[in-house]
């Protein structure tokens, strides 16, 4: 036999009826035979109880929400009813419309609401969607009839979550269900006193009802038709790379239900459990996906945890004192105060100290508690032996699951790495014995992340995301964009890498999405229709999303920017840039920096500050930290210097030269950045202190290439004037270079403390001698390679090249 249970989003209107009959047939045709249990139409039972509080205070708007429930239900009869049958339906549901009509009149007058009352009301929601179901469904299924759960399930009198006497309900369920052909349909949720009196078994108990009819008819798998594709890993809404966990324990199940997880209510496992009923979760709205098996082992490896639960509210109390230590009783009476007030608690963790209990619940009750134990340990509190009780809310509980979890070792390691690297705090850890979860408290705003890293950390195979927010969309942004649009299908598929752009600002505007932003309409997108550009707002903005491994990329070469870096690696968001200004500033702003990064947890990544995409900053990391050291350093750092006195050398003026260049975009728009020495100093001084030597920049000697009238003037124009009148100088340096068989080259040295950037001739026995032009060298004397220096040589700028590296340094932080 095979029990179907179908929630309420199953059977709200009568195209999912009908789906549903759709699914039983089909079903049917392929087992002895099947029992239905559903739910109340969706929505019916939050209406129901909303009517009945307004009964009780006096609203008759009830009446009109009657009106609408009658209309709803009477409507999906008729479109589906069996028109020969339809009359005694109809009048069926029409006798149960006025009980429930003339006990919310009851209501209204007495001005009361008891448990049991409302209890009563709440069956109609299942009463009437069984009653339409079964009726509809004879002509598909002959045997389908109809059977109100009250006459065959009994509980106590708790009412509103009514404790089964499992006994006399498995006898009664067998007497009754137990040779049913295709297939009775039972109201789910409801069941009775030995008095008769209606009671419900909490919420979610259609699916208690569906496994305790299991194992008394014996079934050979219960079936939960829901609207989500099984159990999932983590929620969906929260963490969209969820995916559904094909097979999983009912211990597992246990865990994830009691941490938060919707898709199961807790008690259905246990009577499954206990007569090793297979149990299984379908989505009613995609049928032939494979859903989620609950069974007594899984055969799945794959993964060391099964899944990632969430409680979203709680109150997290701390009771501590140093008179508690090695004193018997204090738990007991701690938590026997609790029980009384009937508190009922989601956590709970003490060290081994003995000087302090945690303990979490939901924050509605935190008042009581907080009463309840003050009152217990007054005079301990008077006396100081128990401190003031501290209570923090605004907290959520994370929990991962998973039997596994006890033949991996490293989880707990990988879970707060993962934590760790996000910039998650966490307030209280808590592992059972057993090692099936590990739960801990985290920030209600840290949540998403948390469940987020948690997830990418665990189920990495599948698709890890970055959430990227690029400032700058110049020729190095847009030239990024551009290769993120190209690369990203193949970063999904062969490096389960997903790159979104949640937001793009420039120095005009700014534009966030939840959704992201299409990196090939990334830069037209914050042209056309972002808001006014606010550099601290943007951060800020950032910051307040809190997404998990957010990268803030800065492809601007903007001080403003650089100067909010530690802030943004405060937040423990990672930074990738070739932007040169933070790495190149103070001593102090360079070793704050990557205190921040390694405190914090976020990446700071800036392979592309010196030669664009040559390796040299990674070359210089290694060798440094491998134990080499440094000595001499030589360098020509300028792809514009390096094309501007190359093509000089050929005869033209250099002034021609220079013009020709701006033409070719090779320069800044203001060509006079390019030969004030500046960018080559900042270069230079990035790879002396990446080498392990302190320096600040005005230590840095600077040669210039020309006078300072020539920079102190107020245009482009000007400049090129003031520049043509000093083309006889170069000219002279020219002809002296030749006459020794040499050319010039503005070339960055450091040696014994020193560095120096100045324009010098080199002979035809020197590495730079033949250098194309546009290139970067580097020649590094270590104590490794001190008679045949490390030469680095190559394209050294270009926005393609630089671009291109920057988006190896996000998938660096994505591969780690």
């Amino acid at each position: 036999m095979r029990v179907m249970k179908f929630g309420g989003s199953s059977v709200g209107t009568a195209e999912r009826i009908q789906q549903v009959i759709r699914i039983v047939q089909g079903r049917a045709a392929t087992v002895e035979s099947v029992v239905v249990v559903v739910s109340a139409f969706g929505g019916v039972t939050d209406g129901l109880i909303a009517m009945s509080q307004r009964a009780a205070s006096g609203d008759r708007s009830y009446s009109q929400e009657l009106a609408a429930l009658r209309d709803r239900h009477l409507a999906v009869a008729t479109a589906l009813g069996p028109r020969g049958d339809l009359p005694a339906i109809l009048a069926h549901l029409g006798r149960e419309f006025q009980d429930l009509a003339d006990a919310l009149q009851g209501i209204s007058l007495i001005r009361e609401l008891s448990k049991r009352t409302l209890d009563y009301i709440m069956s109609f929601g299942e009463r009437l969607s069984a009653f339409i179901v079964a009726s509809c469904a004879r002509e598909a299924l002959p045997g389908a009839c109809y059977v109100d759960a009250r006459e065959i399930i009994r509980t106590d009198r708790q009412f509103g979550a009514a404790r089964v006497n499992l006994e006399s309900s498995f006898a009664n369920i067998r007497s009754r269900l137990g040779g049913t052909a295709a297939g009775a349909v039972v109201t789910g949720f409801i069941a009775s006193t030995d008095q008769g009196e209606t009671t419900t078994l909490g919420r979610g108990g259609s699916d208690y009802t569906a496994a305790l009819v299991g194992a008394g008819v014996g079934a050979d798998e219960i079936e939960i038709w829901t609207d989500v594709d099984g159990v999932m890993t983590a929620d969906p809404r929260k963490v969209p790379q969820a995916f559904p966990i094909p097979r999983m324990t009912y211990m597992e199940a246990l865990e994830m239900s009691h941490f938060g997880a919707k898709v199961i209510h807790p008690p259905t496992i246990a009577p499954a459990l206990q007569r090793n009923i297979p149990l299984s979760i379908r989505n009613t709205f995609n049928p032939d996906a494979g859903g989620t098996v609950i069974v007594h082992e899984s055969a799945d490896h794959e993964h060391p945890i099964r899944g990632i639960s969430s409680v979203d509210d709680v109150a997290l109390f701390r009771v501590e004192g140093s008179g508690m230590v090695g004193v018997c009783g204090i738990a007991s009476r701690l938590f026997g105060a609790l029980a009384r007030e009937g508190i009922s608690l989601i956590l709970i963790s003490q060290g081994s100290s003995e000087h302090s209990i945690c303990f979490a619940i939901a924050p509605q009750a935190a008042t009581l508690a907080r009463e309840a134990i003050e009152l217990e340990f007054s005079l301990e509190m008077k006396a100081g032996i128990i401190d003031d009780i501290v209570v923090e809310t605004d907290l959520a509980i994370v929990a991962i699951v998973g039997e596994n979890m006890r033949r991996t070792p490293g989880i707990a390691g990988r879970l707060f790495g993962g934590l760790g690297r996000n910039g998650v705090n966490v307030n209280t850890i808590a592992q059972g014995s057993s090692e099936y979860n590990i739960s801990l408290v985290v920030g209600k705003p840290d949540l998403s992340k948390a469940l987020n890293a948690i997830h990418d950390e665990f189920f990495l195979s599948r698709t890890a995301t970055l959430n990227l927010f690029l400032v700058g969309t110049g020729l190095i942004g847009t030239a990024l964009l551009d290769q993120i649009r190209e690369n990203l299908p193949r970063l999904r598929q062969d490096q389960g890498l997903d790159l979104r752009i949640m937001g793009v600002a420039n120095s005009r505007s700014m534009r966030f999405s939840p959704d992201g932003i299409d990196p090939g309409e990334g830069k037209a997108i914050v042209d056309g229709s972002g808001e006014p550009a606010d550099l601290r707002s943007f951060v800020s903005a950032m910051r307040r999303l809190n997404l998990n491994n957010s990268v803030f990329v800065d492809c601007t070469a903007s001080e403003a920017v650089a100067g909010l870096y530690e802030e943004i690696l405060e937040s423990s968001i990672a930074i990738v840039t070739p932007n040169k200004r933070a790495n190149s500033g103070s001593q102090a702003v360079y070793e704050r920096l990557r205190e921040v990064s390694r405190r914090r947890g976020g990446r700071f990544l800036y392979s592309t500050n010196v030669g664009a995409g040559l390796p040299i900053l990674g070359t210089i990391a290694g060798m440094v930290q491998s134990g080499d050291r440094v000595l001499e350093v030589e360098a020509v750092l300028s792809g514009t210097l390096s094309f501007l006195f190359s093509e000089f050398m050929r005869g033209a003026a250099f002034s021609a030269v220079l013009g020709e260049a701006q033409r070719l975009g090779l320069t800044e728009p203001d060509p006079r950045e390019d030969l004030n020495g500046q960018d080559v100093m900042r270069k230079l001084l990035i790879i002396v202190r990446e080498c392990g030597y302190r320096m600040e920049p005005r230590e840095v000697e600077l040669e210039p290439l020309l006078p300072a009238e020539c920079f102190d003037v107020d245009s482009v124009e000007t400049f090129y004037r003031k520049l043509e009148s000093h083309d006889g100088r170069f000219e002279e340096l020219r002809e002296t270079a030749r006459r020794e068989g040499k050319v010039l080259h503005v070339v960055a040295t450091f040696a014994g403390g020193e560095a120096r950037v100045a324009l010098r001739t080199v002979g035809p026995e020197h590495t730079f001698h033949g250098l194309s032009r546009g290139d970067n060298i580097v020649r590094l004397t270590t104590d490794r390679y001190r008679a045949s220096p490390l030469v680095i040589r190559g394209q050294g700028a270009g926005a393609q090249i630089t671009a291109g590296h920057v988006l190896a340094d996000i998938i660096r932080i994505g591969s780690h």
